[in-house]
C-alpha cells in the first residue's frame, strides 16, 4: 500500500524552531515526530510513499533516506503552499492503487487494521477522535448508517463530537482525485486555500461512503505547548531513560526524563517531563517540562516549559523559552 504525506509547511507556530528545522523534524522524546509516524505506517503495511515537500526540503530528503533506506520513496516539491487539497493533487502521478493520506502535525495511535476489516462497497476510512471541544476542530457528520454525510468546520453549536485528525484510507483512489480536480476548478475561496475535505464531500456526493474509525491516542506536535505534552505522553510510554554514557553527578532526577547519550549533569534538579539531546551539558540547573536540543550547555538556570533547539547556550537565565539552534539566551545584564 502506499501513503501520501504532505510536508510542505513551513511550521510558523513552531517558530522560531522551524526557522531551521522542518516541523515534521522537530525532536521530540529523542527523535523526529517523522519517526514515529512513519515506523507505525510500516508496520501497517505500508512500503512506499509519495512525500510532498516544500520548507528546507533538502532536510528532510535527506533525513528519510539515511533513516529509512528501505522505503520507495517519491518527492515532489510543492512551490506553492495552496491548501491540503493542492498538496495531496501532486501526487496524483504516483498512485495506481488503494492509499493512505497521512499529515504529520501529530503522533496518532490507531489501528490500520479496520483497513482490512471495510466493507467491499466502502470507498474508504476517515479516523475520527471523539473530543469535548469540537468548536476546535472540523467535524463529521455521519448518516443513519455511520458514514460521513459532511464535514463542519469549528461548529459553534455541538452537532458531532467526532473530529477530523488528518488520518484517511482511500480505496476508490480515482474518485477521490476526481472530487480533487473539482475542488481545485472551483477557485479559490476566502481562505485562499483549498481543502481536501471538499474532495471528500464531492466524493459522498457521488456516491461513496467513507467510514469513520475510532482513534486510540492523538499527540499534536504542531504547537509549542501540545509538542511539550506529546513529550510527555511518549516519556510515558517507554521513551524515557538515561543513557549508559550519560554521566549524571549529584543531580535530583525526577521521572520521566530522558538523558541521551554522552550528557553531563552535575548538580541541580532534572524532570519532570524533561528531554536532554545527546551530547549537553547541564551544570546546577533546574529543568522542568522542557526538551532540550543535542550538544546544549545550560549553566546555573531554571528553565520550564522550554524547547531548545541543537546547540544553545543558557546561562544564568530564569523562566520559559522557545529558541532555534546555536542560540544564545542569558539572564545577566
Amino acid at each position: 500500500m502506499k501513503a501520501i504525506i504532505p510536508l510542505a509547511g513551513k511550521g510558523t507556530r513552531l517558530r522560531p524552531i522551524t526557522h531551521h528545522t522542518p516541523k515534521a523534524l522537530v525532536q521530540v522524546a529523542g527523535r523526529p515526530a517523522l519517526g514515529f509516524i512513519l515506523d507505525a505506517l510500516i508496520e501497517g503495511g505500508v512500503d512506499e510513499m509519495v512525500f510532498i515537500v516544500g520548507h528546507l526540503r533538502e532536510d528532510v530528503e535527506a533525513w528519510i533516506g539515511e533513516h529509512y533506506p528501505e522505503l520507495r520513496t517519491h518527492y515532489v516539491f510543492q512551490e506553492v503552499q495552496d491548501g491540503t487539497a493542492g498538496a495531496v493533487a501532486l501526487a496524483e502521478p504516483y498512485v495506481d492503487e488503494e492509499v493512505l493520506i497521512v499529515f504529520a502535525d501529530a503522533i496518532m495511535e490507531v489501528d490500520y487494521g479496520a483497513i482490512a476489516e471495510l466493507d467491499a462497497a466502502d470507498s474508504g476510512l476517515i479516523w475520527a477522535l471523539e473530543v469535548e471541544d469540537y468548536y476546535k476542530y472540523g467535524v463529521i457528520l455521519t448518516d443513519e448508517t455511520g458514514a460521513m454525510e459532511r464535514i463542519v468546520e469549528k461548529p459553534s453549536e455541538p452537532i458531532s463530537k467526532l473530529a477530523n485528525i488528518g488520518l484517511y484510507y482511500i480505496r476508490d483512489y480515482q474518485l477521490l482525485f476526481e472530487g480533487i480536480h473539482h475542488t481545485l476548478d472551483a477557485g479559490l475561496g476566502p481562505s485562499g486555500e483549498f481543502f481536501l475535505t471538499d474532495a471528500f464531500q464531492y466524493m459522498v456526493d457521488h456516491g461513496a461512503r467513507i467510514i469513520p474509525a475510532p482513534v486510540n491516542g492523538f499527540f499534536d506536535c504542531g504547537k509549542p505547548e501540545t509538542l511539550l505534552d506529546t513529550n510527555e505522553h511518549l516519556l510515558l510510554e517507554g521513551q524515557a531513560g538515561i543513557d549508559s554514557t550519560a554521566n549524571v553527578d549529584g543531580a535530583e532526577i525526577v521521572q520521566p526524563v530522558r538523558i541521551e547519550a554522552d550528557v553531563v549533569v552535575k548538580g541541580g534538579r532534572i524532570g519532570p517531563n524533561v528531554t536532554l539531546g545527546a551530547g549537553t551539558t547541564v551544570d546546577g540547573c533546574e529543568v522542568e517540562r522542557s526538551l532540550v536540543g543535542a550538544g546544549s550547555v545550560l549553566a546555573r538556570s531554571k528553565l520550564i516549559n522550554s524547547i531548545l533547539g541543537a546547540r544553545v547556550r543558557v546561562e544564568d537565565f530564569s523562566g520559559s523559552a522557545i529558541v532555534t539552534d546555536d542560540s544564545v539566551l542569558t539572564g545577566r545584564d
